[in-house]
């Protein structure tokens, strides 16, 4: 169970508290699926009153600070109380959940500084581990980032396997908003030609998957010569070192699925200190 304070500090961060108290139960099954934790509960004393302090052995950008306290909560409520013995029980998935959240958050801020100056947004993808989406596209919103699509149902995205199925851009395009008139949609090309074709389809929003720099700058200016608003985003074959010139092109976006799908973890540590109160 998740209090009243907690659930409005997760409430706040965008993310929702049910979802939240799932993983967490989830990780916490995962621990415990054999029994009580036998090493803890043999040596530290049940009513051991302790402090416990989370310091970081890196630096980095925290993200996950209440999810980590609702981590503690749960086991507290489910144990009858927070004592030492019950902080080492909730140690490891407090510090999974936000050492990994962290990663992401500061491998986000990387990014963002990389472009600064340009105005570029970093935006990331579905490219997320199962059941932790929300949790991972909250902490790329700490690391400065945007979100892109949360589902399948929330924007179109128009594919190759998409384009390859319909028979060109031009007809993917017909096809989405002929059923869905009134849902965002970008479309992903791969060439100059796939570009101007899907300009000619009036869509507004369009990806370059695995453009050069100088395609990518061709295509801005192209796009800022239409008659209406078109914007860009760069996807594929991105690294930290050419973040900046492919950012000064002038699109509008770079889509980077390492934000989480290779986000190493922040190095934090959980020491707990016995306390005689």
């Amino acid at each position: 169970m998740i209090s009243a304070p907690l659930r409005f500090a997760l409430t706040e961060a965008g993310l929702d508290p049910e979802q939240v108290a799932g993983v967490i139960d989830t990780a916490l099954a995962e621990d415990l699926r054999d029994g009580p934790d036998v090493t803890t509960t043999a040596t530290v004393p049940a009513e051991q009153s302790s402090v416990a302090a989370i310091t970081p052995r890196q630096p980095g950008v925290l993200a996950g600070g209440p999810v980590a306290l609702a981590v503690f909560e749960t086991v507290g409520a489910g144990f009858g109380g927070v004592s030492g013995e019950l902080l080492v029980i909730a140690e490891r998935t407090a510090l999974n959940l936000l050492t990994h959240l962290s990663g992401i958050a500061t491998a986000t801020r990387a990014w963002v500084d990389a472009v600064s100056g340009t105005g570029a947004r970093i935006r990331d993808t579905r490219k997320t581990l199962p059941g932790l989406r929300a949790l991972e596209k909250y902490a790329v919103r700490c690391g400065g980032g945007m979100n892109h699509r949360m589902s399948l149902g929330d924007a179109a995205l128009i594919k190759d396997n998409h384009v390859e199925a319909a028979g060109s851009v031009r007809a993917a395009i017909a096809a989405v908003r002929s059923r869905n008139p009134s849902v965002a949609l970008e479309v992903e090309v791969d060439t100059l030609d796939q570009f101007e074709e899907a300009l000619a389809a009036g869509a507004d929003l369009v990806l370059l998957d695995n453009f050069s720099t100088a395609d990518t700058a061709e295509a801005v200016a192209r796009a800022r010569r239409q008659s209406r608003p078109i914007r860009l985003e760069s996807s594929g074959g991105l690294t930290l070192a050419r973040a900046f010139e492919v950012a000064a092109t002038g699109v509008d976006y770079l889509a980077v699925g390492a934000l989480t799908h290779s986000a190493p973890a922040l190095d934090l540590g959980l020491d707990l200190t016995a306390s005689a109160a």
